[in-house]
């Protein structure tokens, strides 16, 4: 029998950037409600909860007929707000969607679920694309991965990754630079166990979780896709998701 799959959104109100993003709704439905839809479009998940940090998001979610679940409002990160559902809502793998990300295509969903199935030695399952024209890979706020045999992660980071030596002298590296995906799929044993552990040394350099994971010698699986959307930040960025949204 196919593990039971859940999505989970986490979305909270504070935003240093724009604040009460999730609730925007220029569009005609909030910002929420758009993650909402894209997630439901995956075929791998059996269910999508939103996790929410205030009860005006669960009001919104519930009149789109969709599943929230009103969580602390302490919690450090997405990760830890995942594992307050996880504790209400039985699976056996969840799925951390990002509640920026309304144009997250469903079969990079698939994909990483998928991947999680497939690798039994894995715990994690997460997605990395190549950079694009216009994406520098010097930027911090771009996170970079490296993977070994089998799309095993070997390193996550906000530096230049892998670092090409002879690049003055020209010529292609064989490994080229990957972009990561903030997209998680955890097997629900190890989610209890992997929020249970203290900040990690790595981590707390580098300011991603992730590293956690590696320091504690798991293993996560990356699938490498396309993937064309990126969360939304600010509110130009908003605007700019409106102007597709109505163009389309």
């Amino acid at each position: 029998m196919r593990p039971r799959t859940v999505g989970v959104i986490p979305a909270r109100l504070a935003s240093s950037r724009f604040p009460e993003k999730v609730l925007a709704r220029e569009t005609g439905k909030a910002l929420v409600v758009h993650v909402l839809e894209a997630a439901r479009r995956a075929r791998s998940l059996d269910e999508v909860v939103v996790a929410a940090d205030d009860r005006r998001i669960v009001e919104v979610v519930e009149a789109a007929g969709g599943h929230a679940v009103l969580t602390r409002v302490d919690h450090p990160n997405g990760t830890s707000r995942l594992a307050e559902v996880a504790s209400v809502v039985p699976a056996d793998v969840f799925v951390n969607i990002q509640g920026d990300e309304p144009e997250m295509e469903p079969e990079v969903i698939d994909a990483a679920v998928e991947l999680l199935h497939a690798s039994p030695w894995a715990d994690v399952a997460t997605v990395a694309t190549p950079f694009v024209e216009g994406e520098s890979v010097g930027d911090p706020n771009l996170v970079k991965v490296v993977l070994g045999e089998g799309g095993r992660a070997l390193y996550f980071s906000r530096a230049p990754i892998p670092f090409h030596r002879d690049s003055a002298r020209g010529g292609t590296p064989r490994a080229a630079a990957l972009r990561h995906v903030g997209l998680y799929v955890y097997r629900s044993a190890f989610l209890r166990q992997f929020v249970a552990w203290p900040v990690s040394p790595l981590e707390e350099t580098e300011s991603l979780e992730q590293l956690r994971v590696l320091e504690h010698g798991h293993g996560i699986a990356v699938a490498v896709r396309s993937v064309q959307s990126q969360g939304i930040d600010t509110p130009d960025q908003y605007a700019a998701f409106v102007r597709r949204h109505r163009s389309r």
